[in-house]
Protein backbone atom coordinates (compact mmCIF):
# COMPACT_ATOMS: atom_id res chain seq x y z
CA UNK A 1 0.00 0.00 0.00
CA UNK A 2 1.39 3.05 -0.89
CA UNK A 3 0.30 6.79 -1.87
CA UNK A 4 0.56 7.20 -5.39
CA UNK A 5 0.49 11.02 -6.83
CA UNK A 6 -1.56 11.82 -10.23
CA UNK A 7 -0.13 14.85 -12.11
CA UNK A 8 0.43 15.07 -15.48
CA UNK A 9 2.01 18.47 -16.40
CA UNK A 10 4.39 20.13 -19.67
CA UNK A 11 7.46 22.06 -19.45
CA UNK A 12 8.01 25.26 -20.97
CA UNK A 13 11.17 27.53 -20.88
CA UNK A 14 10.90 31.05 -20.79
CA UNK A 15 13.20 33.61 -22.26
CA UNK A 16 13.97 34.63 -18.55
CA UNK A 17 15.25 31.01 -18.10
CA UNK A 18 12.38 30.50 -15.66
CA UNK A 19 10.63 26.82 -16.16
CA UNK A 20 6.65 27.06 -16.23
CA UNK A 21 4.86 23.39 -15.93
CA UNK A 22 0.98 23.11 -15.83
CA UNK A 23 -2.18 21.05 -16.18
CA UNK A 24 -3.41 22.41 -19.20
CA UNK A 25 -6.73 22.90 -17.37
CA UNK A 26 -7.88 27.17 -18.49
CA UNK A 27 -10.72 27.75 -16.51
CA UNK A 28 -9.55 26.48 -12.65
CA UNK A 29 -7.04 28.47 -10.79
CA UNK A 30 -4.08 26.94 -10.77
CA UNK A 31 -2.22 25.64 -7.55
CA UNK A 32 1.15 25.99 -8.08
CA UNK A 33 5.23 26.24 -6.30
CA UNK A 34 7.10 28.88 -7.42
CA UNK A 35 10.42 28.94 -6.50
CA UNK A 36 12.10 32.18 -5.49
CA UNK A 37 15.86 33.01 -6.36
CA UNK A 38 17.56 32.76 -2.80
CA UNK A 39 18.41 36.83 -2.93
CA UNK A 40 15.03 38.00 -2.45
CA UNK A 41 13.10 37.78 1.24
CA UNK A 42 9.98 35.80 0.81
CA UNK A 43 7.53 38.77 1.86
CA UNK A 44 8.67 40.98 -1.35
CA UNK A 45 7.90 37.43 -3.37
CA UNK A 46 4.49 37.33 -1.48
CA UNK A 47 3.96 40.86 -2.28
CA UNK A 48 4.61 40.41 -6.00
CA UNK A 49 2.00 36.62 -6.71
CA UNK A 50 -0.81 39.33 -4.68
CA UNK A 51 -0.36 42.30 -7.20
CA UNK A 52 -0.95 39.83 -9.74
CA UNK A 53 -4.11 38.61 -8.05
CA UNK A 54 -2.59 35.79 -6.55
CA UNK A 55 -3.31 33.59 -3.52
CA UNK A 56 -0.57 32.52 -1.40
CA UNK A 57 -1.59 29.16 0.42
CA UNK A 58 1.83 28.91 2.45
CA UNK A 59 5.35 29.16 2.60
CA UNK A 60 8.22 26.42 1.72
CA UNK A 61 11.06 28.11 3.34
CA UNK A 62 13.43 25.23 2.20
CA UNK A 63 13.31 25.30 -0.97
CA UNK A 64 12.48 29.29 -1.01
CA UNK A 65 9.18 28.99 -2.30
CA UNK A 66 5.48 30.20 -2.37
CA UNK A 67 2.55 27.69 -2.44
CA UNK A 68 -0.17 29.74 -4.67
CA UNK A 69 -3.27 29.97 -6.35
CA UNK A 70 -2.42 31.82 -9.99
CA UNK A 71 -5.32 33.15 -12.02
CA UNK A 72 -6.19 30.83 -14.56
CA UNK A 73 -7.27 33.73 -17.27
CA UNK A 74 -4.79 35.86 -19.49
CA UNK A 75 -1.07 35.66 -19.14
CA UNK A 76 -0.84 36.15 -15.59
CA UNK A 77 1.68 32.35 -15.02
CA UNK A 78 3.51 33.41 -18.49
CA UNK A 79 4.36 36.98 -17.29
CA UNK A 80 5.65 35.56 -14.04
CA UNK A 81 7.14 33.26 -15.54
CA UNK A 82 9.56 35.80 -17.52
CA UNK A 83 10.09 37.74 -13.78
CA UNK A 84 13.63 38.10 -12.77
CA UNK A 85 12.93 36.89 -9.39
CA UNK A 86 11.35 33.58 -9.95
CA UNK A 87 13.30 30.84 -11.27
CA UNK A 88 10.71 28.27 -11.17
CA UNK A 89 7.04 27.74 -11.55
CA UNK A 90 5.48 24.23 -11.24
CA UNK A 91 2.10 22.80 -10.72
CA UNK A 92 1.34 21.51 -6.77
CA UNK A 93 0.48 18.22 -7.70
CA UNK A 94 -2.51 16.34 -6.31
CA UNK A 95 -1.99 13.44 -4.21
CA UNK A 96 -4.13 10.86 -4.17
CA UNK A 97 -3.54 7.47 -1.87
CA UNK A 98 -4.25 3.86 -3.43
CA UNK A 99 -4.25 1.09 -0.77
CA UNK A 100 -4.10 -2.58 -1.00
CA UNK A 101 -7.27 -4.14 0.81
CA UNK A 102 -6.18 -4.19 4.38
CA UNK A 103 -6.66 -7.64 6.45
CA UNK A 104 -8.18 -7.76 10.03
CA UNK A 105 -6.14 -9.57 12.73
CA UNK A 106 -7.26 -10.30 16.47
CA UNK A 107 -3.94 -9.88 18.34
CA UNK A 108 -3.28 -10.57 21.64
CA UNK A 109 0.23 -12.33 22.93
CA UNK A 110 3.12 -10.76 21.29
CA UNK A 111 4.18 -11.76 17.75
CA UNK A 112 7.46 -10.95 16.14
CA UNK A 113 6.14 -10.68 12.04
CA UNK A 114 7.69 -12.62 9.54
CA UNK A 115 9.83 -9.56 8.39
CA UNK A 116 10.93 -7.97 11.31
CA UNK A 117 11.87 -11.98 11.87
CA UNK A 118 13.52 -12.43 7.98
CA UNK A 119 15.75 -9.55 8.48
CA UNK A 120 17.06 -10.87 11.70
CA UNK A 121 16.24 -7.75 14.08
CA UNK A 122 15.72 -9.90 16.83
CA UNK A 123 19.27 -11.03 16.60
CA UNK A 124 20.54 -7.00 15.89
CA UNK A 125 18.55 -5.93 19.76
CA UNK A 126 21.58 -7.65 22.01
CA UNK A 127 23.43 -4.69 20.77
CA UNK A 128 20.51 -1.83 19.83
CA UNK A 129 17.31 -1.29 19.66
CA UNK A 130 16.94 1.93 18.59
CA UNK A 131 17.21 4.22 21.17
CA UNK A 132 17.21 7.84 20.91
CA UNK A 133 17.17 7.72 17.22
CA UNK A 134 14.75 10.29 16.16
CA UNK A 135 12.44 9.16 13.18
CA UNK A 136 9.97 10.89 11.39
CA UNK A 137 7.05 9.13 9.40
CA UNK A 138 5.62 11.46 7.05
CA UNK A 139 2.32 9.66 6.26
CA UNK A 140 -1.23 10.11 6.88
CA UNK A 141 -0.47 10.93 10.72
CA UNK A 142 -0.21 8.40 13.78
CA UNK A 143 -2.77 6.96 16.14
CA UNK A 144 -0.42 8.10 19.27
CA UNK A 145 -2.20 6.35 22.09
CA UNK A 146 -2.30 2.76 20.39
CA UNK A 147 -1.06 0.75 22.83
CA UNK A 148 1.72 -0.81 21.24
CA UNK A 149 3.14 2.70 20.13
CA UNK A 150 2.55 5.14 22.67
CA UNK A 151 5.85 4.99 24.75
CA UNK A 152 7.69 5.49 21.68
CA UNK A 153 5.75 8.34 20.19
CA UNK A 154 7.79 11.47 20.85
CA UNK A 155 5.68 14.20 19.22
CA UNK A 156 3.37 14.75 16.18
CA UNK A 157 2.98 17.80 13.56
CA UNK A 158 -0.16 18.08 11.26
CA UNK A 159 1.25 19.72 8.40
CA UNK A 160 -1.99 19.28 6.66
CA UNK A 161 -4.50 20.88 8.40
CA UNK A 162 -2.21 23.20 11.09
CA UNK A 163 -3.41 23.43 14.60
CA UNK A 164 -5.41 20.44 14.66
CA UNK A 165 -4.10 17.10 15.92
CA UNK A 166 -2.29 14.86 13.95
CA UNK A 167 -4.71 11.76 14.15
CA UNK A 168 -4.88 8.89 11.37
CA UNK A 169 -8.12 8.52 10.56
CA UNK A 170 -6.53 6.48 6.93
CA UNK A 171 -4.63 3.93 9.07
CA UNK A 172 -1.09 3.71 6.51
CA UNK A 173 0.44 6.17 8.90
CA UNK A 174 0.15 4.18 11.96
CA UNK A 175 0.66 0.64 10.19
CA UNK A 176 3.81 2.09 9.04
CA UNK A 177 5.44 3.38 12.41
CA UNK A 178 4.64 0.05 14.07
CA UNK A 179 6.89 -1.53 11.40
CA UNK A 180 9.54 1.02 12.57
CA UNK A 181 9.23 0.32 16.36
CA UNK A 182 6.08 -1.40 17.70
CA UNK A 183 7.28 -1.74 21.25
CA UNK A 184 8.78 -4.71 22.55
CA UNK A 185 6.32 -6.26 25.19
CA UNK A 186 4.07 -8.72 25.96
CA UNK A 187 1.11 -8.08 23.76
CA UNK A 188 0.72 -7.27 20.09
CA UNK A 189 3.94 -7.10 17.35
CA UNK A 190 7.08 -5.34 17.85
CA UNK A 191 9.17 -3.67 15.36
CA UNK A 192 12.75 -3.51 13.92
CA UNK A 193 13.97 -0.53 15.89
CA UNK A 194 11.21 -0.75 19.55
CA UNK A 195 13.34 1.82 21.21
CA UNK A 196 13.06 4.02 18.54
CA UNK A 197 11.78 7.71 19.06
CA UNK A 198 8.84 8.19 16.79
CA UNK A 199 7.57 11.21 15.32
CA UNK A 200 4.21 11.56 13.07
CA UNK A 201 4.24 14.51 10.81
CA UNK A 202 0.81 14.60 8.89
CA UNK A 203 1.40 15.76 5.18
CA UNK A 204 -1.93 12.99 4.03
CA UNK A 205 -5.67 13.73 5.01
CA UNK A 206 -7.99 10.65 6.20
CA UNK A 207 -8.73 9.79 2.36
CA UNK A 208 -4.88 10.03 1.66
CA UNK A 209 -4.82 13.03 -0.26
CA UNK A 210 -2.53 15.67 -0.19
CA UNK A 211 0.18 18.26 -2.34
CA UNK A 212 3.64 18.05 -3.23
CA UNK A 213 4.28 20.95 -1.34
CA UNK A 214 2.98 19.19 2.29
CA UNK A 215 5.93 16.93 1.39
CA UNK A 216 8.29 19.66 1.12
CA UNK A 217 6.88 20.93 4.10
CA UNK A 218 6.85 17.72 6.15
CA UNK A 219 10.82 17.30 4.58
CA UNK A 220 11.33 21.01 6.26
CA UNK A 221 9.62 20.29 9.87
CA UNK A 222 12.30 16.51 10.00
CA UNK A 223 15.13 19.12 9.28
CA UNK A 224 14.38 22.13 11.52
CA UNK A 225 13.76 19.34 14.45
CA UNK A 226 16.37 17.65 13.89
CA UNK A 227 14.91 14.55 12.69
CA UNK A 228 17.83 11.91 11.87
CA UNK A 229 15.58 8.83 9.84
CA UNK A 230 12.65 9.95 7.27
CA UNK A 231 10.51 7.23 6.34
CA UNK A 232 8.52 8.12 3.07
CA UNK A 233 6.19 5.37 1.86
CA UNK A 234 4.38 7.30 -1.07
CA UNK A 235 5.94 8.05 -4.26
CA UNK A 236 5.33 9.96 -7.78
CA UNK A 237 5.90 9.00 -11.21
CA UNK A 238 6.24 12.29 -12.09
CA UNK A 239 9.21 14.69 -11.04
CA UNK A 240 9.21 18.08 -8.99
CA UNK A 241 11.88 20.56 -9.08
CA UNK A 242 10.57 21.75 -5.20
CA UNK A 243 11.06 18.16 -4.10
CA UNK A 244 13.72 17.30 -5.58
CA UNK A 245 15.83 20.57 -3.98
CA UNK A 246 14.17 19.25 -0.19
CA UNK A 247 15.74 15.99 -0.36
CA UNK A 248 18.58 17.13 -1.47
CA UNK A 249 19.05 19.57 1.36
CA UNK A 250 17.96 16.89 3.76
CA UNK A 251 20.72 14.75 2.78
CA UNK A 252 23.43 17.24 2.69
CA UNK A 253 22.37 18.12 5.99
CA UNK A 254 23.17 14.39 6.77
CA UNK A 255 19.66 12.57 7.34
CA UNK A 256 18.67 9.22 6.09
CA UNK A 257 15.75 9.11 3.51
CA UNK A 258 14.05 6.20 3.26
CA UNK A 259 11.33 5.60 0.81
CA UNK A 260 9.16 3.04 -1.23
CA UNK A 261 10.30 1.95 -4.58
CA UNK A 262 6.69 1.62 -5.81
CA UNK A 263 4.09 -0.52 -6.60
CA UNK A 264 4.04 0.06 -10.85
CA UNK A 265 5.03 -4.06 -10.62
CA UNK A 266 7.43 -3.25 -13.94
CA UNK A 267 11.26 -2.38 -14.85
CA UNK A 268 12.11 0.78 -15.05
CA UNK A 269 9.20 2.14 -12.92
CA UNK A 270 11.12 3.27 -9.21
CA UNK A 271 9.07 6.39 -8.14
CA UNK A 272 9.71 9.57 -6.86
CA UNK A 273 11.30 10.27 -4.38
CA UNK A 274 13.22 6.78 -4.13
CA UNK A 275 14.37 7.52 -7.55
CA UNK A 276 16.03 10.99 -6.22
CA UNK A 277 19.92 10.61 -5.92
CA UNK A 278 20.72 9.95 -1.82
CA UNK A 279 17.30 8.51 -1.04
CA UNK A 280 17.17 4.58 -0.21
CA UNK A 281 15.12 2.90 -2.10
CA UNK A 282 13.28 -0.25 -1.25
CA UNK A 283 11.39 -2.76 -3.05
CA UNK A 284 9.48 -5.51 -1.75
CA UNK A 285 10.02 -9.46 -1.58
CA UNK A 286 7.32 -12.28 0.13
CA UNK A 287 8.23 -14.42 2.47
CA UNK A 288 9.74 -16.94 0.05
CA UNK A 289 12.14 -14.22 -1.34
CA UNK A 290 10.33 -13.79 -4.88
CA UNK A 291 9.86 -10.56 -5.59
CA UNK A 292 6.63 -8.88 -5.07
CA UNK A 293 4.25 -9.00 -8.17
CA UNK A 294 3.52 -5.30 -7.12
CA UNK A 295 6.85 -4.07 -6.60
CA UNK A 296 8.61 -1.53 -8.90
CA UNK A 297 12.16 -2.23 -10.30
CA UNK A 298 15.03 -0.44 -12.00
CA UNK A 299 18.40 0.98 -11.57
CA UNK A 300 17.43 3.01 -8.52
CA UNK A 301 16.62 0.40 -6.00
CA UNK A 302 19.18 0.32 -3.34
CA UNK A 303 17.63 -2.85 -0.82
CA UNK A 304 14.86 -4.79 -0.86
CA UNK A 305 12.27 -5.74 2.40
CA UNK A 306 9.95 -7.51 3.71
CA UNK A 307 6.69 -6.26 1.73
CA UNK A 308 3.99 -9.04 1.55
CA UNK A 309 0.95 -10.19 4.23
CA UNK A 310 3.02 -7.40 6.85
CA UNK A 311 1.31 -7.20 10.05
CA UNK A 312 1.28 -4.25 11.99
CA UNK A 313 -0.24 -1.60 14.60
CA UNK A 314 -3.60 0.20 13.37
CA UNK A 315 -5.54 2.98 14.99
CA UNK A 316 -7.70 2.18 17.58
CA UNK A 317 -5.35 -0.04 19.59
CA UNK A 318 -5.94 -2.81 16.60
CA UNK A 319 -3.62 -4.86 14.08
CA UNK A 320 -3.98 -5.04 10.09
CA UNK A 321 -1.78 -7.17 7.63
CA UNK A 322 -1.06 -4.86 4.39
CA UNK A 323 1.15 -5.16 1.56
CA UNK A 324 3.06 -3.25 -0.68
CA UNK A 325 6.92 -1.45 -1.05
CA UNK A 326 5.04 1.25 1.48
CA UNK A 327 5.48 -1.67 4.08
CA UNK A 328 8.87 -2.48 2.52
CA UNK A 329 10.24 1.07 3.13
CA UNK A 330 9.94 0.81 7.17
CA UNK A 331 11.64 -2.03 7.53
CA UNK A 332 14.81 -0.52 6.15
CA UNK A 333 14.06 2.80 7.93
CA UNK A 334 14.12 0.53 11.36
CA UNK A 335 17.23 -0.79 10.34
CA UNK A 336 19.01 2.65 10.03
CA UNK A 337 17.63 3.25 13.23
CA UNK A 338 19.83 0.40 14.66
CA UNK A 339 22.50 1.67 13.19
CA UNK A 340 22.27 5.16 14.22
CA UNK A 341 21.81 4.25 17.69
CA UNK A 342 25.00 2.01 17.66
CA UNK A 343 26.81 5.49 16.04
CA UNK A 344 24.89 8.85 15.89
CA UNK A 345 28.27 9.87 14.84
CA UNK A 346 27.27 8.71 11.33
CA UNK A 347 25.73 10.58 8.43
CA UNK A 348 23.03 9.68 6.61
CA UNK A 349 25.47 8.79 4.04
CA UNK A 350 27.40 6.65 5.93
CA UNK A 351 24.30 4.66 7.28
CA UNK A 352 22.73 3.92 3.69
CA UNK A 353 26.67 2.82 2.81
CA UNK A 354 26.76 0.23 5.60
CA UNK A 355 22.83 -0.67 4.75
CA UNK A 356 24.44 -1.56 0.93
CA UNK A 357 27.46 -3.43 1.74
CA UNK A 358 25.52 -5.69 4.22
CA UNK A 359 22.67 -6.72 2.58
CA UNK A 360 21.96 -9.96 1.74
CA UNK A 361 22.02 -10.93 -1.80
CA UNK A 362 18.86 -13.11 -3.14
CA UNK A 363 19.98 -15.27 -5.65
CA UNK A 364 17.18 -15.36 -7.63
CA UNK A 365 16.52 -12.05 -8.00
CA UNK A 366 18.28 -9.15 -10.18
CA UNK A 367 20.32 -6.32 -9.35
CA UNK A 368 17.22 -4.43 -10.80
CA UNK A 369 15.06 -6.12 -8.41
CA UNK A 370 16.80 -5.61 -5.28
CA UNK A 371 19.67 -3.46 -5.32
CA UNK A 372 22.55 -4.57 -3.23
CA UNK A 373 20.18 -7.40 -1.54
CA UNK A 374 17.86 -7.92 1.67
CA UNK A 375 18.54 -5.31 3.71
CA UNK A 376 19.80 -6.66 6.98
CA UNK A 377 19.33 -5.65 11.09
CA UNK A 378 22.48 -8.10 12.04
CA UNK A 379 24.67 -5.88 10.34
CA UNK A 380 25.85 -4.21 14.01
CA UNK A 381 28.71 -5.40 14.47
CA UNK A 382 29.89 -4.28 10.97
CA UNK A 383 29.37 -0.29 11.96
CA UNK A 384 32.37 -0.75 14.69
CA UNK A 385 34.35 -2.47 11.55
CA UNK A 386 33.68 0.46 9.00
CA UNK A 387 34.65 2.97 11.56
CA UNK A 388 37.57 0.86 12.82
CA UNK A 389 38.58 0.81 9.23
CA UNK A 390 39.96 4.50 9.46
CA UNK A 391 39.42 5.31 13.20
CA UNK A 392 36.90 7.95 12.09
CA UNK A 393 33.10 8.62 11.51
CA UNK A 394 34.69 10.78 9.11
CA UNK A 395 32.52 10.60 5.49
CA UNK A 396 35.09 8.74 4.09
CA UNK A 397 34.83 5.98 6.44
CA UNK A 398 31.99 5.04 4.48
CA UNK A 399 31.66 6.81 0.91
Amino acid sequence: MWPVLLAYYTGVATAAGAMIAWSGNKKVGKRKIILFHQEKPLPSCRALLQKRGGQVLKELPLVHALVARLPAEGKVIEELGLHPDIRLIEDDFEVHTVELPATRIRQEKQTIPWGVERIGAPRAWQVAAGEKVKVAVLDTGLDAGHPDLAANVRGTQNIKFPGWRAGDGNGHGTHVAGIIAALNNSFGVVGVAPRAEIYGVKIFNRQGDGYISDIVAGLDWALKNKMQVVNMSFGTSHPSQALEEAVRKCVQAGMVLVAAAGNEGRDDSVLYPARYPGVIAVSAVDKKDNLASFSSRGTEVTVTAPGVDILSTYPGGKYRTMSGTSMACPHAAGVAALILAQDRRLSGRQVARIICRTAIKLPDLSPREQGDGLVNATALAAVARFIGETGTAGEESVG
